[in-house]
């Protein structure tokens, strides 16, 4: 059964907050035509039962993806996509922090603007000063290596259309990057402003190591350009060595005779070198393990039930 609307709603530790998020989208949404998917991406609390209650007291319009472990967000968002019927699909955080109104802001903006995608963009940000500084890391890369319009604001709360949806459920990578997948299928995007709150309850999940998992797969699942400026590195540092030895040459023949040019030069310069190498050989060493890892079978993410309709499939 087709729906106008869906919420995917990814759901890690969140047991505090994702009863009033439903009820708020609930609320919001009155009598329209739509769905929530709620997917459970290995929550260490009481967040899977909370789930089965809202999926008990709703099932017309509730259903919930339990995985069996924790995947990260983007897979969980994915496991959410692949079940989502809607003719368009919103995604938003199970944090509270992204109010159902603004949601109903974004349908109505992408049909109004006739895009494929219609992301939010905050007012202003309520996330952590390290999710902030890495985000905007994040953002300006993105504009090299997905070829993203700089005014564009890769934010986790959008709206996708059917058409979108199903071309990323395509995807059949272990390392799944949203924003990456959409802007390989369509560069028809837009955004508006939206509000952003403060969390409902709780501290955010997002760690150093998460930010920086999630960059390398924006950084390295679509585009092959980190290798390239690895051999322009290398390049620059090989012509850097030539001007260098030169320079010494030409600094102990006619400027000063007197000048020392032995262990310290050397070491200073193997360990310049080998630093590059190393940088070099990690870019190298990335690309090959997820290559491996995806021609390992990887999964995305495994569903241990799925619960739709008050019925276990």
């Amino acid at each position: 059964m087709s729906c106008e609307l869906s919420f995917v709603i990814p759901v890690f530790n969140s047991a505090q907050t994702i009863t009033a998020v439903v009820e708020e989208i609930r609320a919001a949404c009155d009598d329209a035509q739509y769905e929530i998917v709620l997917v459970n991406d290995g929550s260490l609390d009481e967040s899977e039962a909370v789930c089965l209650g809202l999926n008990d007291k709703y099932p017309e319009v509730l259903t919930f993806v339990h995985l069996t472990r924790n995947f990260g967000e983007h897979n969980a968002v994915l496991a959410g996509l692949h079940q989502a019927r809607g003719a368009y699909v919103v995604v938003l955080d199970d944090d509270g922090q992204h109010p159902a109104a603004e949601a109903l802001r974004l349908y109505a903006g992408i049909k109004e603007k006739n895009t494929d995608v219609l992301y939010g963009h905050y007012r202003v940000k309520r996330h952590s000063f390290v999710r902030n500084v890495v985000s905007r890391i994040n953002d300006k890369l993105a504009n090299v290596m997905l070829k993203k319009p700089s005014e564009i604001y890769l934010s986790s709360f959008k709206i996708m259309s059917r058409f979108v949806v199903d071309e990323v459920c395509k995807y059949r990578g272990a390392f799944p990057y949203i924003d990456g997948l959409v802007f390989r299928v369509t560069q028809n995007i837009g955004q508006i402003e939206v509000e952003h709150r403060e969390r409902l309850a709780g501290e955010s999940t997002y760690t150093w190591k998460k930010l920086f998992l999630l960059w390398l797969n924006m950084f390295l699942n679509f585009s092959i350009r980190p290798l390239r400026l690895a051999a322009m590195a290398g390049i620059c540092m090989s012509l850097f060595s030539v001007a260098a030895l030169i320079a010494i040459v030409v600094d102990k023949i006619w400027i000063d005779p007197n000048v020392t040019v032995g262990i310290p030069t050397v070491l200073v310069t193997i360990a310049l070198f080998s630093g590059v190498q190393l940088i070099i050989l990690g870019a190298v060493g990335e690309y090959l393990g997820r290559i491996f890892l995806d021609q390992n079978g990887t999964p995305q993410f495994v569903v241990r039930y799925l619960k739709r309709n008050d019925e276990h499939e």
